[in-house]
């Protein structure tokens, strides 16, 4: 396969103590080393070794950048090419002056993930792990980080082999039914396509189990903070994200608009939205602000319901439980540092078997029950941290359902004494379904997608 010689930054722009800028194709060694005045020249030097030296114009033979350059010789290296690593100083000028250097002696801009991509298209690494290179990337908490960890390690890559190497050995086993009927009992075929198809849908059953999970930590929770205006509910948003980034004061309405801020409870992501207090109001601003505040309940993961220790429950209170209904919600009555004038009992038998936590958040207190409440919501039993091999992406939860919902319909046609070659064809669709998984059999157009989410230099 054929590349040209790419160039891009590879450390995120801005002013820091280093900058690198990432080469990688055929040309690559020569490129630098046109640009490079040292000890010895790179092309002599010995793979990954970090080499001293400077990076001079050759136009004006003026130096340009104190630099310390790594050799990688393929194919051990990120994209099995030929690849070097221009650590240089981390300033804005200086890092774009020595791409630009880079591209001037011949090599082409990346493209958004491109290293990746040919670390894929050169066989290093399978689709599902390029994929968990970007979720590694954007990991929010430590867990979302082990999980992509494993991804990329190949853990999800080899259950799902594993899973279609039994498909292969079933398909076999069907050809040489069908082609050689006199060695090989139909009967017995159909039992051997039974036991397969049965544990391959069972596996994949317990990869499924664990797509709630995953998402969360891939994608966060998207979380709504719900209640009447004044109730704490932006005081609860800045105790969460440990920063005042909502106003607070004692004026109803303060808060006009959905306030969104991401924020680690415990392992959980949350994707936090604080909401106006919803009310009946005249003021035109505040009135939009309710209407989106009732929208995003609509489409929230996690409502966390503020009440008031204060105050009677209200008709609009009432509401709010409502609203809130059949999804995961937290009821938080906050303001226990006041005189209790809110009925308990009553908030106990609107919310059920939904958890209630008293909070004082003027004094901090509540708080640490509150975010063990979210983490028990959701990661109940914790999660298994020594093999994580947790299915957190969309395109592989839909395609392991597709491939599930398949095999049942072979297994099913099977005791419908439906003819084995037909069932066949179920069991080669399920096998090609989790080929897509690690991109052994995928659209061209479908991998220029993904890759196109990375970021440039990766």
């Amino acid at each position: 396969m054929e590349m040209d010689t790419i160039a891009a930054i590879s450390t995120p722009m801005g002013e820091g103590a280093i900058g690198i800028v990432r080469v990688s194709g055929p040309d690559a060694f020569n490129i630098v080393n046109r640009l490079y005045q040292g000890k010895k020249p790179l092309i002599e030097v010995d793979s990954h070794t970090i080499n001293y030296g400077h990076l001079i114009d050759p136009l004006s033979s003026d130096i340009i950048e104190e630099v310390m350059v790594s050799i990688l010789k393929a194919p051990r290296t990120y994209t099995k090419e030929d690849m070097v690593e221009i650590n240089c100083h981390g300033g804005l000028i200086s890092v774009n002056k020595v791409l630009q250097l880079a591209l001037n002696e011949g090599a082409r801009l990346a493209e958004p993930g491109e290293f990746t991509k040919r670390a894929f298209l050169n066989g290093r690494i399978d689709l599902s792990q390029a994929e968990g290179v970007m979720d590694l990337i954007r990991a929010k908490t430590d867990r979302a980080m082990n999980v992509a960890i494993n991804q990329v390690e190949g853990k999800l890559s080899k259950r799902v082999q594993t899973l279609r190497q039994a498909l292969l050995e079933t398909v076999a086993h069907v050809e040489v039914n069908i082609d050689y009927p006199e060695y090989d009992a139909e009967e017995m075929t159909l039992e051997v396509l039974q036991e397969k198809a049965s544990y391959v849908s069972s596996e994949i059953d317990r990869l499924l189990q664990t797509a709630h999970q995953g998402k969360i930590l891939r994608e966060g929770l998207s979380t709504v903070i719900i209640g009447r205006p004044n109730v704490g509910k932006s005081s609860l948003l800045n105790n969460l994200v440990h920063e005042n980034k909502a106003i607070v004061t004692d004026i109803p309405g303060t808060t006009r608009d959905v306030i969104e801020e991401y924020v680690n409870v415990r392992g959980v992501p949350l994707r936090l939205l604080d909401t106006a207090g919803i009310r009946q109001t005249e003021d035109i601003v505040e009135r939009l602000g309710v209407e989106r505040s009732r929208k995003v309940v609509n489409d929230a993961e996690l409502v966390l319901l503020v009440l008031n220790y204060n105050e009677e429950l209200t008709t609009a209170d009432e509401e709010l439980f409502q609203l809130s209904e059949g999804r995961d919600t937290i009821i938080i009555v906050n303001k226990t540092d006041l005189p209790e004038k809110i009925d308990m009992e009553r908030i106990q038998s609107l919310a059920g078997s939904r958890p209630i936590v008293t909070t004082s958040l003027l004094k901090d207190e509540g708080v640490d029950e509150l975010e063990e409440a979210i983490r028990h919501l959701f990661f109940a039993g914790d999660l298994e941290t020594g093999d994580m091999s947790y299915v957190s992406n969309s395109r592989h939860i839909a395609l392991l359902t597709q491939a599930k919902k398949t095999i049942e319909e072979a297994l099913g046609a099977v005791e419908a004494g439906m003819p084995i070659d037909m069932v066949q064809i179920d069991i080669t669709k399920a096998w090609e379904l989790l080929g897509e998984v690690i991109g052994e059999s995928v659209s061209e157009s479908l991998i220029d997608q993904l890759f196109s989410q990375f970021c440039l230099g990766k």
